[in-house]
C-alpha cells in the first residue's frame, strides 16, 4: 500500500503545474479557480490536476455550494521524504567522495 501511495505522490510530482498548485496551497487554501489562474486554464484543467493531486493525498477538496476549496495535506509529502531519506546517506557519501577527489586534483595542480 506504501509503494501505492508513493506511486501516486510521486506520479503528481512529475508535472510542474501540480507542484506549484502545491506550492500555493502549502501557503493558503485556495478556490480551483485561484489555482487556475495562474496558468490560464480553465477550471476543468485546473480541477483536473487537482483530482490527481487528490488522488495522491496531497489535497483535500470540499465543496460549498459552487465553490471547491482546496487545502495542502502533507502527511503524503512526509512519507516521500522519509523514503528519499533512505538514499540521502548514499547521495552524501557519494558527494563527499566527490569533494575529497575534486580537493586533491586542486592539490596536485597547486604544487606543480
Amino acid at each position: 500500500m506504501v509503494e501505492q501511495n508513493l506511486d501516486a505522490v510521486f506520479h503528481a510530482l512529475a508535472d510542474p503545474t501540480r507542484r506549484a498548485m502545491l506550492g500555493q496551497l502549502a501557503e493558503r487554501e485556495s478556490t480551483i479557480g485561484e489555482l487556475a489562474t495562474p496558468f490560464h486554464m480553465s477550471f476543468a484543467g485546473a480541477s483536473k490536476h487537482v483530482r490527481v493531486l487528490e488522488n495522491a493525498g496531497l489535497v483535500k477538496r470540499t465543496i460549498r455550494g459552487r465553490t471547491h476549496l482546496c487545502r495542502l495535506e502533507a502527511a503524503r509529502l512526509a512519507e516521500a521524504d522519509a523514503w528519499l531519506r533512505r538514499y540521502e546517506r548514499f547521495w552524501s557519501d557519494n558527494l563527499d567522495r566527490l569533494e575529497a577527489l575534486l580537493r586533491a586534483e586542486d592539490e596536485a595542480k597547486a604544487r606543480k
